[in-house]
C-alpha cells in the first residue's frame, strides 16, 4: 500500500479528480500515500494539529467520493482509510481485496496482492463493491511475539 509518490503526482491526481489543490489536500495525500496500513481521521489529526477536525473530514469525505482513498474498519469499528489504486473513480471503488486486522498492534493492512477467487451470488443479487476482512497478526507482531516466547 505504501507509495512513493512526489507532490507533483498529487498535483495530477487532484487535477485528474477536478479537486482544488490546496496545501491540506497534499499534506494528506502525502501523509497517507508514506504510511503502509490504513489509517484513522484521530490519527491524522494527531499529526497533522495544525488542520482542523471538519477540514479533514471534508478533505477524507472529497477523497473517498472521487475514489483516491477508501474506507475500511478496524476490529473496534473505526474507519480507517487507504490510498485507492489508480483503477478506483468516482462512480467505482475497486478495492475488492484482503483488509487484515492485527489483533495484536490493531493495524489495518490491505493486502492488495492477494487474487481473490471470483464471488457468485444467487441469483436476482448483483454486486456493487464487497469487502473482505481477516483478522491474525502482522508479520511484525508474529516476529515479536516469537522472540519474546524464546526470552
Amino acid at each position: 500500500m505504501a507509495q512513493t509518490r512526489n507532490k507533483f503526482d498529487f498535483e495530477d491526481l487532484l487535477d485528474k479528480h477536478h479537486l482544488k489543490k490546496t496545501s491540506p489536500r497534499l499534506r494528506v495525500l502525502s501523509m497517507m500515500a508514506s504510511k503502509s496500513t490504513a489509517t484513522s481521521q484521530p490519527d491524522l489529526e494527531s499529526v497533522m494539529n495544525d488542520i482542523d477536525r471538519v477540514t479533514l473530514y471534508r478533505i477524507l469525505n472529497a477523497f473517498e467520493e472521487k475514489g483516491i482513498i477508501h474506507k475500511v474498519f478496524d476490529l473496534n469499528g473505526t474507519a480507517n482509510y487507504a490510498m485507492c489504486s489508480s483503477d478506483c473513480g468516482e462512480h467505482h471503488h475497486h478495492d475488492e481485496h484482503l483488509h487484515f486486522n492485527c489483533t495484536m498492534c490493531k493495524n489495518v493492512y490491505c493486502l492488495d496482492d492477494l487474487h481473490l477467487p471470483p464471488v457468485t451470488l444467487p441469483e436476482g443479487f448483483t454486486t456493487q463493491g464487497f469487502t473482505l476482512y481477516a483478522n491474525g497478526t502482522c508479520p511484525k507482531c508474529t516476529k515479536k511475539a516469537a522472540a519474546t516466547a524464546k526470552a
